[in-house]
């Protein structure tokens, strides 16, 4: 939850280069690695985190203020990953961030770990965006 509307929500979510500035730790860089008009929009791919530990995500779904999602495209010990983050307004003007991924594993047996690992990963993202959004309204 936050008290930012979604378009303040969206507007630090579309913007893959500007990731690093709240995403936390685990994305210490965050650059276009693929530039479309207008920025952040279908086709474009993003470059979050450094060397093998980063990714590369590309957008796949962009409706203004309400969904974003994503793919990855770069190598992870899963694959067929899709995200999909809906801001969902509230009755106080502020936003409800439901942010909803899948995968499938690489190796047999690991989804449990991956899932436990990724969903920790998702909640920081969900919770730091919500307060830079707020921040920066």
């Amino acid at each position: 939850m936050s008290s930012a509307s979604p378009a303040q929500v969206f507007a630090l979510l579309e913007a893959g280069d500007r990731w690093s500035e709240w995403a936390g730790p685990f994305v210490p860089r965050s650059r276009w690695a693929v530039a479309v008009e207008p920025p952040g929009t279908v086709g474009a791919v993003r470059r979050l985190g450094v060397g093998p530990l980063g990714s590369s995500e590309r957008i796949v779904e962009h409706v203004p203020g309400q969904r974003l999602s994503y793919v990855i495209d770069s190598w992870q010990p899963y694959r067929d990953y899709r995200a999909d983050v809906d801001l969902v307004p509230t009755t106080d003007g502020g936003t409800r961030i439901v942010w909803r991924a899948s995968f499938v594993p690489r190796l047999p047996g690991t989804g449990a770990l991956l899932r436990a690992g990724l969903r920790g990963l998702v909640a920081r993202f969900a919770k730091n965006l919500a307060k830079a959004a707020e921040r920066s309204g």
